[in-house]
């Protein structure tokens, strides 16, 4: 498909994976500069004014704020309503294209689809917010309040270079705001027969931890029982075979009621995890969210074959449900071996926020009108948005990313994963979802 082609929403995510934004951790980065740039002339294009902020050189976000009209009967006077912020973060995780059928950094179309790291995680959303921005204000309209439009970087990093240093040095910028909209929300699965929307309300805590063990550097033909590699090996299998207890918030309550429901069956014979594996592709990210995981994620020791190293790393990814960060700390510290060394990379809250109120109520009534057959469910995520930084403002966040998907397209299997792609009609029913959201609420 030529590119003139294209919806504009699908034209400007290819252009955004087009740009390698790969963010390693840890300061880590390629940087976000050169994607903040050709969104910031986008923003200039429609007339607005963003600003770019670089937490160190390289790692650039950009925000605008979009005056809204007030025109709506109930308001009486100018700034009634509340700001809402809108926002996607420009990073993405590597990929290696080895692992791939497609170049992750071409932008390809193929079957229907864009193809391309970041085509679900999460430049696509940041082409809805440019398109629906774009066809707001190219009509001459306003939204219904003040928008302020953020794209982040270092999400992938837990927003140290992004969210959390504009909400820590600029939070002037954030004024007025109360809530707030980003990803991994408002996205269709198929349960039970019938197409139902997930909508984030609420996000596990997350903890990223190192363990680092130390021992006798030695030539590898000795006899070396203070062998770092293996006290490290011993320790990530004990935290990465850990199964945690079971724990239901209120969300997930709700939502395993409301899947019991649409099963037609009873939740009260049909346990929490057999309920959620029922829920299709939904349940790769919905079983995470009934307890504790605490997955190791990368390794490091040694240098050479027969040379045994004096210190020896892993890192460790912990999703905690909200509130329960100190404790399961104290239990990582417990099960551990008292020689094993735990140093806290990473840290930040969980949230949980109600299915409920003006914003919950238009969103679902957004995609009703979309989709006459939404059913829409509340969810806890087990990862984390940049809704946690906004958090420290008192700036309630949801994911809503509106797609509508066939069922057989394992979305949740697409963050962070080989092959990662979108469909294209899921792009225009996301545009006109969210320009509709932003004209309305």
């Amino acid at each position: 498909m030529a590119g003139d082609e294209l919806h504009d929403t699908a034209r400007i995510a290819r252009d955004l994976i087009r740009f390698d934004t790969s963010n390693y951790g840890e300061g880590r980065s390629n940087g976000e500069t050169e994607a903040a740039e050709y969104v910031g002339a986008l923003l200039e294009g429609m007339g607005l004014e963003p600003e770019y902020i670089d937490a160190t050189p390289g790692r650039t976000s950009v925000i605008a704020r979009v005056e809204g009209s007030y025109e709506h009967p109930v308001d009486t006077a100018r700034g009634e309503r509340p700001a809402l912020v809108v926002h996607g973060h420009l990073d993405v995780v590597p990929a290696d294209p080895a692992n791939w059928s497609v170049d992750p950094f071409a932008g390809e179309i193929r079957d229907g689809m864009l193809w391309g790291r970041g085509a679900v995680d999460m430049k696509n959303m940041d082409a809805m917010i440019l398109t629906a921005l774009g066809e707001i204000l190219g009509s001459g309209a306003r939204p219904n309040r003040d928008l302020i439009v953020g794209f982040f970087s270092d999400e992938e990093n837990g927003g140290v270079y992004g969210s959390h240093h504009l909400v820590h040095h600029r939070p002037e910028l954030f004024a007025g705001a109360t809530e707030a909209i980003s990803e991994v929300g408002g996205y269709s699965v198929e349960i039970g027969g019938h197409r139902a929307y997930l909508l984030q309300t609420g996000e596990k805590a997350l903890v990223w931890i190192r363990l680092r063990t130390r021992g006798t550097a030695a030539h590898g033909s000795r006899v070396i029982h203070d062998n770092a590699v293996t006290k490290l090996a011993e320790a990530i299998a004990l935290l990465g075979r850990r199964e945690w207890p079971l724990h239901l918030t209120g969300t997930t309550e709700r939502l395993l009621a409301e899947i019991a429901r649409l099963l037609g069956v009873d939740p009260e014979r049909t346990g929490p995890d057999e309920l959620m594996l029922r829920s299709g592709t939904a349940a790769g990210f919905l079983t995470a969210t009934l307890r504790t995981t605490s997955n190791p994620t990368l390794l490091q020791a040694g240098y050479k074959h027969n040379v045994i190293p004096d210190t020896a790393e892993a890192l460790v990814d912990i999703r905690t449900l909200p509130g329960e960060e100190d404790a399961v700390l104290a239990e990582v510290r417990a099960m551990l071996p008292d020689d094993v060394e735990i140093e806290v990379v990473v840290r930040d809250v969980g949230l949980e926020n109600p299915f409920e109120g003006p914003l919950v109520e238009a969103m679902v009534a957004t995609l009703q009108r979309h989709d006459p057959e939404a059913q829409v469910l509340p969810y806890l995520l087990s990862g984390g948005t940049d809704n946690k930084a906004l958090s420290e403002l008192g700036i309630t966040g949801y994911g809503f990313a509106p797609l509508k998907l066939t069922p057989d397209l394992d979305f949740p299997a697409m963050f962070h994963g080989v092959d990662e792609r979108v469909p294209l009609s899921a792009l225009e029913f996301g545009h006109a979802a969210l320009t509709d959201l932003l004209r309305r609420y």
